[in-house]
């Protein structure tokens, strides 16, 4: 009597959800919108957006002729399919959203900006390890530094780079909870030089996080917009 032997056995496939994309240690993502403005929306498949902004967008003209694209930091914590929710760089601070992917290049930051307030410092990683630390001059009494989680949005080259404001600026995604406007602005906070080494180390500044012209000018050639910044006390 013959007997037939079974062939070779399937393999068995056991389906794993999708997973996205782990973070790796000291790094984020940001995106960047493609259009000439952005949709914005308060919940993931919203129709209507609750905010559109522009593409690029301008920087204040009383402080610089720049166009700037829009860049948002990116809060992996939630997730929806086709859709990025992300920090924006509106009031009040602590704000956020969510924008269609299609609408946004993502990039990956290997970079992130702490700084501690009550010990006038900041310290700027490259992943886990330390790019730079030094002292900084932090918000005055009645116009303190607000605490948060925020981005570098936009980077500017100072005309003149013996004022108060050094030789670049890092403007900030946060504003100012004490001033409703500063020069001409809408009081953004930003981390910038300075025009006195003797003001690092104290609570003098209208919001704004002063460091050495020496850094800031480092800082300038390899930090990218979206760069994460906690703000601590």
């Amino acid at each position: 009597m013959r007997t037939s032997r079974p062939g070779p056995r399937k393999p068995v496939v056991h389906k794993r959800r999708a997973e996205p994309p782990s973070v790796p240690a000291g790094s984020s993502f940001a995106a960047q919108a493609t259009g000439s403005s952005i949709a914005v929306y308060a919940e993931a498949n919203a129709s209507t957006p609750t905010e559109i902004l522009p593409n690029p967008w301008k920087v204040d003209p009383a402080r610089a002729s720049t166009s700037v694209a829009q860049v948002f930091l990116i809060d992996s914590s939630q997730r929806a399919d086709g859709w990025i929710h992300v920090l924006l760089p509106v009031r009040p601070n602590g704000s956020t959203g969510w924008v269609r992917a299609s609408s946004v290049v993502v990039r990956r930051i290997d970079y992130h900006i702490r700084v501690q307030l009550s010990q006038h410092r900041i310290t700027v990683f490259n992943g886990t390890r330390v790019l730079y630390e030094g002292l900084v001059a932090v918000g005055a009494p009645r116009t303190p530094t607000p605490t948060g989680s925020y981005y570098t949005r936009v980077l500017i080259k100072a005309p003149n780079p013996r004022t108060i404001y050094g030789p670049y600026a890092y403007g900030l995604s946060s504003h100012s909870d004490a001033l409703s406007s500063f020069d001409g602005g809408d009081a953004e906070i930003g981390i910038h030089g300075n025009d006195d080494v003797s003001a690092l180390g104290r609570n003098v500044t209208h919001g704004c996080i002063r460091m050495d012209n020496t850094a800031i000018t480092l800082l300038a050639s390899v930090l990218p917009l979206g760069t994460p910044v906690d703000i601590v006390q």
